[in-house]
């Protein structure tokens, strides 16, 4: 196929579509997907055909087919010849923990690109700004840590300029280089990018804790996502979280994401009502934790997530092990047309895998 033709569902309006419109789209293309991946990846197909044989065309998005996203832990899953894989990502895991592996072909990373480039510019515009990376660098440096953590920072990082890495290799701050490359930048609203945990502990507590307090210059952002857990043992909601960060450092525009390296581009962003958004090309449904039914709006269960986008591998329709509710469709007051859905936490006895619940973050 064609990079012209990875790339089309693209082209549609990124919070435009109303619910009719979307599902009729999505579900033709979802269809699509299944037949090539049942096609082109044997074991995918064979699961498929056992377990879903009157899905293969489904009628509705309920029913197509989907992956436990855990399977990639187990399985090499790929829709393309080896030769053709140009990239193989890698999800963060706690030590001694499988991993999932994603192949990536030229077409696929492409459009996870462009994905990801057309949601960040609906909540930050498309002017690149000077950014600050709440992390350390080494993994630039030796790429055998290249995993999804890795792969979230050089994603955003697409998006800013004259980047500064805050941290050193036991995510400790620098605090002098941060004041002097923020007076390179006086006027110019500044992109912080990093994961959850590591921002509360490594910038907000470490601020602190050392009687530190900084003002970005106005319109300045934080785009934050990982895991929750160790936030929640914390006790830190996500109110909590925004009110530090506005103490420590003057932030008022601060965007939690939900996403996953098994679904690289389909990342589902925080608006400015705290409510997570779908955009056209992806879609979430919750289902029952008892039978695994698809449950109304406002009722918690296990989120499935859909994408457009995976086609070097079958990770279009993945079951995962997060617990979320969607709040309604169409009619979030931020006035972003999609579903618009919370994330409540993990599934119970399910391993941590968060981006930053992985790595240990020294305490102040």
């Amino acid at each position: 196929m064609s990079a012209t033709e990875a790339i089309a569902p693209l082209e549609a309006d990124v919070y435009g579509l109303d619910r009719e419109s979307k599902r009729r789209w999505l579900l033709d293309g979802l269809n699509e997907l299944t037949r090539h991946h049942r096609t082109n990846c044997p074991e995918y197909g064979r699961m498929v055909d056992s377990l879903w044989p009157a899905s293969i065309q489904a009628q509705d998005l309920e029913s197509v087919p989907w992956l436990p996203v855990r399977l990639f832990k187990m399985l090499d899953l790929k829709s393309v010849a080896q030769e053709e894989v140009s990239r193989t990502l890698v999800s963060s895991g706690t030590t001694g923990a499988a991993v999932s592996r994603i192949f990536l072909d030229a077409d696929t990373a492409r459009s996870q690109t462009r994905a990801l480039t057309r949601i960040f510019a609906e909540f930050a515009g498309n002017k690149r700004m000077p950014m600050l990376v709440v992390d350390d660098d080494s993994f630039l440096r030796d790429r055998t840590r290249f995993n999804a953590r890795a792969a979230g920072i050089l994603g955003f990082a697409n998006f800013g300029r004259d980047h500064k890495y805050l941290l050193d290799e036991q995510l400790r701050p620098d605090w002098d280089a941060l004041q002097a490359w923020l007076e390179r930048h006086p006027d110019q609203p500044v992109f912080l990018f990093g994961f959850t945990y590591i921002v509360w502990q490594s910038l907000v507590m470490a601020a602190r804790r050392d009687g530190r307090r900084f003002r970005l210059p106005h319109g300045s952002l934080l785009v934050h996502g990982g895991g929750w857990k160790k936030m929640e043992e914390a006790k830190v909601d996500n109110a909590a979280f925004k009110a530090a960060l506005h103490d420590v450092l003057g932030l008022e525009r601060v965007h939690n994401y939900y996403g996953m390296v098994e679904q690289v581009g389909s990342v589902f962003f925080e608006c400015e009502h705290g409510h997570l958004h779908s955009p056209a090309y992806a879609d979430v449904i919750v289902r029952s934790t008892d039978d695994l039914t698809p449950v109304p709006n406002g009722t918690s269960g296990v989120i499935q997530v859909l994408s457009l986008l995976p086609r070097s591998y079958p990770g279009h329709s993945l079951l995962t092990e997060d617990l979320g509710v969607v709040h309604g469709e169409d009619d979030c007051p931020c006035g972003r047309k999609g579903k618009h859905f919370g994330v409540l936490g993990r599934l119970k006895n399910v391993e941590v895998r968060g981006c930053s619940d992985t790595r240990t973050v020294p305490t102040p």
